[in-house]
């Protein structure tokens, strides 16, 4: 089954036990038992967690350190998918969003308006990863005879992090062993007869972090060579 996936690991000398042991990876198979999609990381050290699958995938909600914000424009709901993180473990942060009546936001790429902007704060403890933004909706500026990209009514982004190795990420660690990831969400919003000044919202998770557990097995059920 190693083999047949292409996850033989012959990296390392093949007289140390750690020959042959699989490449670390997920694989969706559906319910023809066909493999429709994967996910693996460069790093064996870093792992995608189910829940972040699940979320970027299947689209379920991340229901994890979430605060709610509103704006005269829209409401912001920031979610994790998890609560509790340990090193390399690949998680999501998610940005549910709920334009008001009439509102209307520009997507990435339109050109002479501001376009929605998502960033993570610089911290070592974790490494941030591309926004993946949805398909945005094409919007007429009937004054202007413009054809702009935005997105109206609800809409989800997600950004993944990936958490950093014990070294880099304790030094950052709140006093009560917590990770806090700070960004922001920058935007100018839109109605049928006015645009708003640019507004920016400030974002924070709490995340607990948990060391790994480095016991290792019973010596009766270690691997033997």
């Amino acid at each position: 089954m190693i083999r047949s996936f292409g996850l033989f690991n012959n990296t390392v000398p093949a007289n140390t036990p750690q020959f042959g042991i699989p490449h670390p990876g997920t694989f969706i198979v559906d319910g023809k038992g066909l493999v429709v999609s994967k996910y693996f990381e460069e790093d064996y050290r870093q792992r995608y967690t189910s829940s972040e699958i699940l979320v970027r995938q299947f689209g379920e909600n991340a229901d994890a350190s979430g605060q709610t914000i509103e704006t005269k424009h829209l409401r912001l709901t920031s979610s994790a998918s998890l609560a509790t993180v340990h090193v390399g473990q690949r998680l999501a942060l998610v940005l549910d969003i709920d334009l008001k009546r009439k509102m209307h936001v520009y997507a990435p790429g339109v050109v002479g308006y501001i376009p929605i902007e998502w960033k993570i704060t610089g911290n070592p403890g974790l490494q941030a990863h591309d926004v993946v933004y949805p398909v945005s909706t094409t919007e007429t500026l009937k004054a202007i005879k413009e054809t702009v990209p935005v997105y109206k009514g609800r809409f989800k982004l997600i950004q993944d992090i990936t958490i950093a190795p014990e070294a880099q990420l304790k030094p950052v660690l709140n006093s009560e062993g917590n990770l806090i990831v700070e960004g922001e969400f920058r935007y100018q919003a839109c109605d049928d007869r006015v645009c708003y000044l640019p507004q920016t919202i400030p974002l924070k998770w709490i995340l607990r972090y948990e060391t790994l557990d480095r016991q290792r097995a019973p010596a009766e059920i270690q691997r033997k060579r």
